[in-house]
């Protein structure tokens, strides 16, 4: 098996936002090729196109569950139902370790801006974010849910 919390954060270290690490970590299991993967989460970073709302790593995590294991047919109440508890477990757990799962809050301390163009992604843009670690830690969450 992949460690898909590798590749997460050495995505993000490319250069990738948060929610395009996660879901490009996965194409091994969802199926996407690198492209579609990041153009399909290239919105999502910094909170949802710099916004700092939910964190870009937990939306990548929620379209990584959605197609593995994700509702369809509109009509199946139950699967949806289970489909939502998965997130919110998936949500829960990322909240235990971080305290929160929007961007801004996990971001707290750091002088970021909401809005605008991406920061450059410098050695002290590193040192400061824990960004690398949330989508780490977001990969590592789901890893273990598709595997139990």
């Amino acid at each position: 098996m992949n460690d898909h919390g590798r590749i997460a954060e050495e995505l993000f270290r490319e250069g990738y936002n948060c929610a395009q690490a996660v879901l490009i970590a996965f194409s091994d299991v969802t199926g996407l090729d690198r492209e579609t993967a990041a153009m399909l989460s290239s919105s999502f970073g910094g909170g949802l196109g710099r916004m700092r709302e939910v964190c870009g790593a937990v939306s990548g995590t929620a379209m990584v569950l959605g197609m593995v294991k994700g509702c369809a047919d509109p009509s199946d109440a139950e699967a949806k139902k289970a489909h939502y508890r998965r997130i919110q477990d998936f949500a829960q757990r990322f909240k235990e370790l971080n305290g929160s799962i929007v961007c801004r809050e996990l971001l707290a301390g750091v002088s970021v801006t909401s809005g605008g163009d991406p920061e450059a992604r410098t050695s002290e843009y590193y040192k400061k974010r824990p960004c690398p670690q949330l989508v780490r830690q977001a990969a590592q969450i789901l890893e273990e849910m598709l595997a139990g």
